[in-house]
């Protein structure tokens, strides 16, 4: 008499512990892909918009928040040594600089673009920037204004609120208009 004893396979479930885990997980992952697509789609920052809070550590190390300078209007020029368009602006923006600045109610920032310091030191140099530029480490400010290229200029009325948007080369009179406007507004 023969006896045909199988073997126990037993079949292995996964604990329900285990499945909730990899369920949250996937969630989780999904949501941080659709946040970076949202993002990607969203385009530019428009006018009207409020104005994230940002940093921009100057070529001379100087830390600038924009968060300290609440209330007040900030012009951020993206820029790059590379770029023939932005040495047509770039007398233009120091002329309107030496306009505002004596008044501490304009910050000028110059966001220097995928560039090397080097030959961003000397396009400063060259066109005689004073106001504050500095290097966009790890594009981080440019993303946030998905910025398409340089030069690109982005004006901040006094409530935080994006107030003007130039792609391409601006000029000291398009400066000088947005700025005078948002200076006679009352904050």
């Amino acid at each position: 008499m023969s006896t045909d004893s199988q073997p126990n396979t037993g079949s292995r479930s996964l604990s329900p512990v285990i499945i909730a885990i990899s369920f949250v997980v996937l969630i989780g992952f999904l949501y941080l892909i659709g946040q970076g697509l949202r993002r990607a789609y969203a385009g530019p920052i428009t006018i009207g918009q409020k104005v994230p809070a940002f940093e921009l550590t100057t070529f001379e190390g100087e830390v600038i928040h924009t968060a300290d300078w609440q209330g007040k209007v900030i012009v951020v020029n993206f820029w790059a040594s590379w770029c023939k368009p932005c040495e047509q602006e770039a007398v233009d923006l120091e002329r309107a600089w030496q306009r505002y600045h004596l008044g501490g109610e304009v910050l000028f920032l110059g966001v220097n673009y995928v560039d090397t310091e080097p030959e961003a030191r000397a396009f400063v140099a060259k066109f005689g920037l004073t106001y504050p530029n500095g290097p966009d480490l790890r594009t981080k400010i440019s993303q946030m204004f998905r910025i398409q290229g340089v030069p690109e200029t982005y004006i901040i009325d006094r409530s935080g609120r994006l107030a003007f948007v130039k792609k391409g080369p601006t000029t000291l009179n398009e400066i000088s208009g947005v700025v005078d406007r948002l200076l006679a507004q009352t904050p």
